[in-house]
């Protein structure tokens, strides 16, 4: 393969459509132009198909997903027409993508130094492209692996790995949800400068409208082509008047510690809550401070070197594996990736029907009539059972994935960063469709966030983390 650096673009689309494997349009007539030294932000709502653009500039669409018309030209070539060793040249040697759940393709046994090191263009230093992205230059950091790093800094390796290739043109999917607002400040500040200084084409999809006016030169907005998000709202109590929870915690902690690995850096240290009944309490804090990590630990998913954690008083072993089915099934966690965490072999009917059997929740007769009640019990359609994840816009995938944790009927839902990758209007109608279960089925309600602001109106307390450690605690 030949590519020839011409003075035209680096990425001309011209009216591209891509239709959905039932023909359902997620493309139509998108234009896009982008230039070397140059930013470039696609904004839409969610389902808008600013991930399938994306894929669609490295001739990757998503399964059952065709070309429908219009054209594309990166560096000047047609991805749809590369074969498939040209194809894999131009991704390898000139373009980097990073996705929306960058950590899910980190090796869990690939240490940092090794991750960077491997893709690494001739000459190009691990210990410089690790701290480009704000990320320690330390031997203790490089040796860790993704499982001991936050969800903030598998992000950032995932980038460090994309620039250690020195590309031409950086695709990035929500490169800041999950971070911390000083930490988005710094990763949007890092690719203005990687664009001017190092004369990248940077085009980002984004919710994210603050960043983009801080750092985009053009905005190619995208239009929903269908309604991905519920019309008839879930209208939450207002603020305040959220009924008295009962003195009793439904769930404690107490003096809980955990480590990244047997051996590795402590995340957290001897941290301390408690959820009443029928609560809604928020964690914050910013990247690294052991959110994600915390409701790993009160879902059984990560091991606590100390500490103890009871459920309706009784001592709740530490260890999923150690737990019983009922003990597993009354604490359900909706994780930070739904797309990551959906098995995409399987279709949402199928990934909703596993835990009622699985919990015993159902009959063998009655699972289809209640795959159906979950789904209406999240604003979703009915057909949608049909669908696959990569089918799905962000904000239907986190409502499968609600849905999922649903049907084990659990008594405390732990939300892990759910609304971090998702556009202002979506985040509000999954608060307030959490603020909808809660107060029809009684549930307790974990939520990790960064978003302060948001999380405090919909939560009666906010628990604040720095470092591993409980800074404050708020009402």
């Amino acid at each position: 393969m030949t590519i020839v650096d011409g003075p035209g673009p680096i990425v001309d689309v011209r009216g591209l459509g891509v239709a959905a494997p039932a023909g359902r349009l997620v493309l139509d007539g998108a234009t896009l132009t982008a230039a070397a030294g140059g930013v470039t932000a696609l904004v839409g709502a969610s389902g808008a198909g600013k991930t399938t653009l994306l894929h669609a500039l490295v001739g990757a669409l998503p399964a059952g997903f065709t070309h429908r018309g219009g054209t594309v030209r990166v560096l000047d070539q047609d991805p749809f027409v590369l074969s498939s060793r040209d194809l894999r040249v131009l991704r390898r040697t000139r373009i980097s993508l990073v996705g929306q759940d960058p950590a899910s393709r980190l090796n869990p046994r690939m240490r940092v130094h090794r991750l960077v090191g491997e893709v690494a263009a001739p000459g190009e230093q691990v210990g410089g492209v690790l701290a480009s992205v704000r990320l320690p230059a330390t031997r203790e950091f490089a040796r860790r692996r993704p499982g001991e790093l936050s969800g903030g800094q598998a992000r950032r390796v995932a980038l460090a790995r994309a620039l250690a290739r020195r590309p031409d043109l950086l695709l990035l999917d929500e490169p800041t949800a999950g971070l911390d607002p000083e930490l988005r400040r710094e990763i949007g500040a890092l690719l203005r400068e990687l664009a001017t200084e190092r004369g990248l084409a940077v085009v980002f999809a984004c919710h994210d409208l603050e960043l983009v006016d801080q750092i985009a030169d053009t905005v190619v907005e995208l239009p929903s082509l269908a309604t991905s998000e519920p019309t008839r709202p879930a209208t939450p109590r207002p603020a305040g008047t959220a009924p008295a929870p009962a003195a009793s915690s439904v769930l404690s902690a107490r003096d809980v510690s955990a480590f990244a690995g047997r051996h590795g850096h402590p995340i957290l240290r001897d941290v301390s809550l408690d959820l009443p009944r029928g609560a809604a309490i928020a964690i914050v804090g910013p990247s690294a401070a052991g959110k994600t990590t915390l409701a790993r630990v009160v879902t059984g998913l990560h091991p606590a070197t100390r500490g103890t954690l009871t459920l309706d008083g009784q001592r709740l072993p530490l260890s999923a594996a150690r737990r019983g089915r009922e003990q597993c099934r009354r604490v359900q966690l909706v994780p930070q990736d739904p797309l990551g965490a959906l098995n995409p072999a399987r279709t949402v009917g199928d990934t909703l029907t596993r835990p009622l059997r699985l919990h015993r929740r159902r009959t063998r007769d009655q699972v289809s009539g209640r795959v159906h009640e979950l789904l209406d019990m999240v604003n979703l359609a009915a057909d949608l059972a049909e669908r696959y994840p990569h089918e799905l816009s962000g904000g239907q995938r986190q409502r499968v994935s609600i849905a999922r944790a649903l049907a084990a009927e659990p008594d405390v839902l732990v939300c892990d960063e759910v609304t971090s990758a998702l556009d202002a209007r979506t985040t509000e109608s999954i608060m307030r469709l959490l603020a909808k279960l809660r107060a029809d089925q009684g549930l307790s309600l974990l939520v990790v966030s960064h978003d302060h602001d948001l999380v405090a109106t919909y939560c009666d307390a906010v628990v604040t983390l720095a470092d591993g450690r409980v800074l404050r605690r708020s009402q």
